[in-house]
C-alpha cells in the first residue's frame, strides 16, 4: 500500500498526507476526524472512513437521501422536496442535551458531481450557517468516504462543546452510516 494524498477544499488548504499508517487505521474500520473552530458558536469536522464497497455502490446508496435517518440516529426525517440538477432538501433532527432537547430543521440545496462529490448548501433553517460536502476516492478494493460539515447553530453553544459532542458522536454516526451501507449489499 503506498501513501497518496488528499486535499479536502473544505478544510481551508490544510492538506493531509496519507501515510500507510493511516490507510491502515481506516481499513481497520477507525474513523480519523480533523476538528477546528468556526465562529464563535459553530464548529468544523471533517471525518475519514473506509467503506468495503465499491465506489459506485456507496454513492447509489448515499444520494438515497431518505434513508439518511438510517445513517445518523439525531436525522428524524430528511425528504427530497425538488429533484433535477440541484435537488432541494429538507431534513429534521433531534438532539438531547444534558437539560434540554434541541430540534433543528434545515433546506438544503445539494449539488452532486456524479460519483465523486455532493456538495449540501443551506437555503434556510435553524442555523446561522451550514455547509457540508462529501466526497467519495477509491481505496484498495473499496471507498474512502470523506465527510465535511460546517456549522453555526442559532443557539448559543460555544464552540469547545460543540467540538467536544463531534468528537465523541461522529464517529459512531459514521460506524453506523458504514454498517447500514454494508448491510444493503
Amino acid at each position: 500500500m503506498s501513501a497518496f494524498h488528499i486535499s479536502d477544499s473544505n478544510t481551508k488548504g490544510i492538506d493531509m498526507l496519507w501515510n500507510q499508517d493511516k490507510q491502515r487505521m481506516l481499513m481497520q474500520g477507525e474513523i480519523l476526524l480533523h476538528t477546528r473552530s468556526h465562529t464563535l458558536w459553530g464548529g468544523a469536522v471533517t471525518a475519514w472512513m473506509y467503506v468495503p464497497l465499491v465506489r459506485s455502490s456507496v454513492w447509489q446508496q448515499i444520494t438515497d437521501y431518505p434513508r439518511w435517518v438510517q445513517y445518523f440516529p439525531d436525522i428524524t426525517k430528511s425528504e427530497v422536496l425538488i429533484k433535477g440538477d440541484v435537488k432541494r432538501l429538507y431534513q429534521a433532527a433531534q438532539k438531547a442535551f444534558l437539560f434540554f432537547t434541541a430540534q433543528v430543521e434545515i433546506y438544503l440545496n445539494v449539488v452532486e458531481v456524479l460519483g465523486q462529490q455532493i456538495q449540501f448548501r443551506m437555503e434556510k433553517g435553524s442555523f446561522e450557517d451550514f455547509h457540508a460536502n462529501i466526497e467519495l476516492k477509491d481505496l484498495g478494493n473499496g471507498t474512502l468516504l470523506a465527510y465535511t460539515v460546517q456549522a453555526t447553530p442559532n443557539i448559543p453553544i460555544p464552540s469547545i462543546f460543540i467540538q467536544q459532542a463531534i468528537n465523541l458522536e461522529l464517529p459512531a454516526n459514521m460506524r453506523k452510516m458504514r454498517q447500514v451501507l454494508c448491510n444493503s449489499q
